[in-house]
């Protein structure tokens, strides 16, 4: 047993997220462990950009309203409980609500260095993109 030392609260850098936003590395496994987990919090309105997982991503919506959308998705309002599941290589994007702060739990994969990037960010998500109509999972 190991109890691992954890890195201090890491503000989200503007390159890739919209608003404020933080994190904490849960666990960033060593070899032969690919698995990541980090804990986000968000601000109300911030969002991460679009981007896709070579290995796909799980979230665990822990505190507040969370928005996620696939490109060309409808965005879905998530909720402390809700499990939500991206493929690998789809292009997505996850947030806060605009009035709501946001924490959840992410888990994914790194790949491998033979196996393509754990990350591949693309463009800001834009206002109208993300004030779009959303779709529950209460209902």
């Amino acid at each position: 047993m190991e109890l691992l030392r954890q890195p201090a609260t890491s503000k989200a850098p503007a390159e890739f997220f919209t608003g404020d936003a933080w994190w904490d590395v849960i666990y960033s496994g060593q070899e032969p462990s690919r698995a990541r987990a980090n804990t986000v919090k968000f601000a109300p309105g911030a969002r991460t950009a679009w981007h896709s997982h070579g290995l796909g991503q799980t979230l665990y919506i822990v505190e507040g309203v969370a928005l996620v959308r696939s490109r060309g998705g409808p965005i879905l309002e998530a909720h402390p409980g809700d499990v939500v599941y991206t493929p690998p290589g789809e292009e997505h994007w996850h947030g806060a609500a605009p009035d709501r702060f946001m924490v959840h739990l992410a888990l994914w994969e790194n790949p491998g260095p033979d196996s393509g990037p754990e990350t591949t960010w693309l463009d800001h998500v834009t206002d109208e993109e993300y004030h779009g109509a959303r779709t529950s999972t209460r209902v």
